[in-house]
């Protein structure tokens, strides 16, 4: 087999694989954390057994949408934080990006976040430890990164560096998931408090001299 021929081959298989996800995502827009193979097969046209070729398994077909979404909201995280604006104007806008993500797509959420709920008959469950803290730690190493490259924290600030991003992930995430599941106040009013609680030192730290600022 020539390199044109597997090139062509490998273009096939990634533009099926992206039809998979496609259907997945349908039906988890649907069912949310209920989604189950069968259902997916269905939209996409297939037997289970085709789907399971793909994505090995339930497990697998969830890391492949879980990527998918996780790629796509650190896309916007990240233009929020590169806008042209003061630092608290994109702190918020920041915040306001991941709310307004998850209020957006609430099934998605789910899915993503609460797994076990929609453990089905004859399915294989989700371990939501196994799968959802590898999208919270990706998404606080990322922002660790981004505050170690913009702001001068002096001696010792790579760690605090990761110990703000992943404590601002954290907070996000369980503020987030309480907010959504009993929206007990507006989005904005949401933000505003959570940045307050963020304001303290992250305002007064300067930017990293050559850096692309914060």
């Amino acid at each position: 087999m020539d390199t044109t021929q597997r090139t062509e081959q490998q273009r096939s298989a990634d533009r099926r694989r992206r039809e998979l996800l496609e259907a997945a995502d349908r039906v988890v827009l649907r069912d949310g954390p209920q989604a189950s193979m069968n259902a997916i097969a269905a939209e996409a046209g297939i037997t289970k057994p085709i789907l399971y070729r793909h994505f090995g398994d339930k497990g697998g077909l969830y890391a492949a949408l879980a990527k998918r979404h996780t790629d796509a909201l650190l896309d916007s995280l990240r233009a929020a934080l590169d806008a042209p604006a003061d630092r608290r104007e994109r702190v918020e806008a920041t915040l306001d990006t991941y709310l307004a993500a998850i209020e957006a797509r609430p099934q998605v959420y789910r899915f993503l976040m609460h797994p076990a709920e929609g453990s089905q008959v004859g399915d294989q469950g989700f371990d939501v430890g196994k799968h959802s803290a590898p999208l919270l730690r990706r998404m606080g190493e990322e922002l660790a990164q981004v505050i170690e490259d913009r702001l001068d924290l002096g001696p010792g600030g790579q760690l605090l560096a990761r110990v703000w991003g992943h404590g601002i992930v954290g907070m996000m995430y369980a503020a987030g998931d309480w907010w959504l599941g009993e929206r007990p106040c507006e989005r904005a009013e949401l933000v505003r408090s959570m940045a307050d609680l963020l304001w303290g030192r992250l305002a007064a730290a300067g930017d990293k001299v050559g850096g692309p600022g914060f």
